[in-house]
């Protein structure tokens, strides 16, 4: 009879890791918390729109700058914010 009282002391290392990996399992991925993005958000989507209109081709990178750039002029860049207060 004394074998029998060791029994549940070999049954409760295994069933103690199994129970601390889930409740570490679960307080880390928030299964059942977490947003299901797949499921619960709409997505419309609407025709692709546009035109397959050549504009230009550049061959090569033979220039240093593109042409009406606007490094140089800073006051054209950025534009001040007026502030009425008055």
């Amino acid at each position: 009879m004394s074998d029998d009282g060791g029994l549940w002391l070999l049954a409760a290392g295994p069933a103690g890791a199994t129970a601390l990996y889930w409740a570490l399992y679960r307080y880390y991925r928030n299964t059942d918390k977490s947003h299901a993005f797949e499921r619960e958000t709409a997505v419309e989507a609407k025709p692709v729109t546009g035109s397959e209109q050549k504009v230009d081709e550049i061959t090569g990178t033979r220039e240093k700058r593109i042409s009406g750039d606007n490094v140089g002029e800073y006051r054209k860049r950025v534009k001040r914010v007026s502030s009425d207060s008055g």
